[in-house]
């Protein structure tokens, strides 16, 4: 599977990493890789503590709801993790890179969640990313539907809060 690395698919593993943090180095690369992400260079303790730190701030992103707020915050983590667009062949193929070539897998990670972000943000619209409207649940979702309505993070959180809608009115 190719994932986008700057679209839907990494802000939706973002959300997915802040949902369910990983424990462990090897943890954090399978899940990429179940994900789609290509690994192409190992992964250390010090990679996860970076990426559990960004994770972190990338929530600040997603809390934010005034979208020049939210806007200045993620800003912020594109000046921090990313670099100046540039084209690389590196796999044989052209592309763009938003980083050096020679960086740590969290450093890839957090570029590609910055940009990821920002360009989810500003195609699909500056609101489509938060924390799921149920009352019991917390988890955060990148809103990639077609009419950008999206309230909770799952099918589970919108079928139980349905349910006691029904019957608070009966």
């Amino acid at each position: 599977m190719y994932i986008n690395p700057y679209g839907a698919d990494p802000v939706t593993l973002a959300a997915d990493l802040a949902n369910r943090r990983p424990r462990t180095a090897r943890e954090l690369v399978d899940r990429c890789r179940e994900a789609g992400v290509t690994i192409d260079r190992s992964a250390t303790d010090a990679d996860l503590g970076e990426l559990l730190a960004f994770l972190d701030d990338w929530l600040v992103v997603v809390d934010t709801t005034d979208p020049r707020e939210r806007a200045t915050a993620l800003n912020a983590l594109l000046a921090d993790h990313s670099g100046p667009p540039r084209l690389t062949d590196h796999d044989g193929h052209w592309h763009v890179h938003y980083r050096a070539d020679d960086v740590s897998f969290a450093r890839v990670l957090t570029a590609m969640f910055s940009v990821g972000t920002a360009l989810h943000l500003t195609s699909r619209g500056i609101d489509r990313l938060a924390r799921c409207a149920a009352d019991d649940c917390d988890a955060v979702f990148a809103d990639t539907t077609r009419n950008g309505r999206k309230a909770y993070c799952s099918t589970r959180c919108t079928n139980r809060c349905a349910v006691r809608r029904h019957r608070a009115r009966g």
